[in-house]
């Protein structure tokens, strides 16, 4: 895998991407919208890595739909606070929506999302995803090829407000 201090050169499904890791940003989150990008790219192939969408927030990974010039896709990577999960929840109804973790708990996320998602209609799934402590050897190779599935994870899927396991 081409590794410089601070650039990652991946690779899923046929395409690649360049991620750069900012002077303050952790390690497991730069790997996490990497997985991220991997787990969604086969049903989104425009799938991009922090692109602005016109919104207050920005996703770490997203697909757009630009005819309506809207997410279709939205991605976030960590630590997300209750109000950033209410706007996503809300204002973005009709779209899926991903949240990862390393190697923590699912449950508060949950909580927090369940919580949202009872103050609107929801059409889209919402998915969470814990990424487990070796994630980065497990599934990237030496050559910076991802390979990641759900079934490798602990995720939950939440839709009009129930979660299946």
């Amino acid at each position: 895998m081409r590794h410089l201090r601070r650039k990652l050169t991946l690779r899923a499904h046929g395409e690649q991407t360049v991620l750069v890791k900012r002077k303050q940003e952790r390690m497991e989150h730069v790997w996490m919208k990497a997985f991220l990008w991997a787990l969604y790219l086969p049903k989104y192939p425009d799938l991009d890595v922090e692109t602005n969408v016109g919104d207050k927030y920005k996703p770490d990974v997203v697909a757009m739909d630009r005819r309506r010039g809207r997410p279709q896709f939205w991605g976030e990577a960590g630590t997300v606070g209750p109000d950033k999960i209410e706007h996503l929840v809300t204002r973005y109804a009709d779209v899926p929506l991903a949240f990862g973790k390393w190697n923590r708990s699912l449950d508060p996320l949950l909580e927090m999302v369940e919580r949202a998602v009872h103050t609107t209609e929801r059409t889209a799934p919402i998915d969470l995803l814990r990424f487990p402590p070796d994630s980065a050897e497990r599934f990237v190779n030496e050559k910076g090829r991802i390979a990641v599935s759900r079934d490798d994870l602990t995720w939950v899927r939440v839709a009009n407000a129930e979660a299946w396991r």
